[in-house]
C-alpha cells in the first residue's frame, strides 16, 4: 500500500543534504515511469534527487518528492494546515457561512489504493486537498501537510459538514460513499469512479466476488443522479496494477464491460474531470486504448457534447 510505504519512506532513503532539483531525463522529470505533458498533456515539478537500492515505481517517486521536507514543502506552496500532533485545526464552529470559498477537492476512502492514486495526481496538479481517511496520523506520516485528512463516521451529518467545508469538488474513487451520506450541500461537482460496468460483464464466481460492490455501485449511481448535484460519472474497464502513461485511451461505448485500465491511469482521469464540470449530469466510459489524449478538457468536452446530442 501507498500509505504503508510513505510511512517508512524516511527510513529507507538517504536524501542529499542540500535536497537539490534535478531531472533524470529531458521532458521526464520524475523518470521513465512518470506520466509526462507528452503522455498527458500536464507539466509536472522537478524530481527530488535520492538515492534507492531499486528501481521505483511511479507511487514511490511521487512520494519520494512529498517527503523532501518542510523547505520543498515551502517551495512547493503547500499549506500548513494540520498541527504537529497529527490532528487537524478545529474551529470550534458548526455553522459556516454561506459564501465561504470552495477551492477544496475532497477525495473519499483516501487511504484506500485508489484514492491514495487519485490523491497524488492533485497534489501534481497542486490542488488543494481534503480526505476521508480511517487513520489520520498514518495520512500525516504519508502526505504531510499537503493534504487536510478527516476521520469520522460518514452517517454522521455534522462530520459530513465538517468535512465539506470549503469543498467544491467531491472525487469518489470507490463505490460505497454517496450510498450512506446524507447532503450534499455546497458541493458543485461530484466525480465517481464506478466500476458498474466491469461488475455487470463479470459472471458465475466472479459475479458473485463482485455482487457486493454491484450493489454499492448502482446505489451511488442512483444517489448521484437525483442529488441535483452536477456529476460527472466515469466507468471504467476492470482496473488493472499495471504502469499508468503508457497506453492510450478507448471511449467507445461498452468499453468498460469488455476492457480494461490502468488504475493509475484511472485516478489522472478523475483528476482531469476536474477542469470539466457539466450542467447537470456526465456520464462516459473509459478504457485502455490506442487513442493519445494531448488536451484532456477538450476530449472530455467533446464527449459531453455528444452524450448531450444524444438525450436531445
Amino acid at each position: 500500500m501507498v500509505l504503508a510505504y510513505a510511512a517508512t519512506l524516511s527510513s529507507t532513503l538517504s536524501f542529499q543534504n542540500s535536497v537539490p532539483f534535478s531531472s533524470q531525463r529531458s521532458g521526464t522529470p520524475f523518470g521513465s515511469s512518470f506520466p509526462s505533458s507528452r503522455d498527458y498533456g500536464s507539466v509536472v515539478p522537478p524530481f527530488v534527487v535520492c538515492h534507492a537500492k531499486k528501481k521505483l515505481s511511479l507511487m514511490e517517486q511521487i512520494l519520494d518528492y512529498i517527503e523532501g521536507g518542510p523547505k520543498l514543502r515551502k517551495w512547493y506552496g503547500a499549506p500548513d494546515i494540520l498541527e504537529k500532533d497529527g490532528t487537524s485545526i478545529e474551529d470550534g464552529e458548526d455553522d459556516y457561512p454561506e459564501d465561504e470559498v470552495r477551492d477544496a477537492v475532497l477525495v473519499t476512502d483516501g487511504d484506500s489504493e485508489m484514492g491514495q492514486m487519485v490523491i497524488l495526481s492533485l497534489i501534481i496538479k497542486k490542488a488543494r486537498v481534503k480526505a476521508l481517511v480511517k487513520d489520520k496520523r498514518v495520512a500525516l506520516e504519508a502526505f504531510g501537510s499537503y493534504v487536510e485528512s478527516l476521520a469520522g463516521d460518514t452517517s454522521d451529518n455534522r462530520f459530513v459538514k465538517k468535512a465539506l467545508r470549503g469543498v467544491r469538488t467531491i472525487i469518489c474513487p470507490n463505490e460505497g460513499f454517496l450510498s450512506s451520506v446524507g447532503s450534499l450541500k455546497g458541493v458543485q461537482h461530484v466525480i465517481l469512479l464506478s466500476q458498474l460496468s466491469a461488475y455487470s460483464g463479470k459472471s458465475g464466481f466472479q459475479s458473485m466476488m463482485k455482487s457486493n460492490a454491484k450493489k454499492l455501485a448502482e446505489q451511488d449511481e442512483s444517489v448521484l443522479k437525483i442529488s441535483g448535484v452536477p456529476y460527472t460519472i466515469i466507468r471504467t474497464g476492470a482496473l488493472q496494477d499495471t504502469p499508468g502513461g503508457k497506453q492510450g485511451f478507448t471511449f467507445d461505448q461498452g468499453c468498460a464491460a469488455s476492457g480494461s485500465i490502468s488504475k493509475e491511469d484511472a485516478a489522472f482521469v478523475c483528476v482531469a474531470a476536474l477542469d470539466c464540470t457539466p450542467q447537470t449530469g456526465f456520464i462516459f466510459e473509459v478504457a485502455n486504448g490506442d487513442n493519445k489524449v494531448s488536451d484532456w478538457k477538450e476530449c472530455l468536452s467533446s464527449l459531453m457534447e455528444k452524450e448531450n446530442n444524444k438525450l436531445q
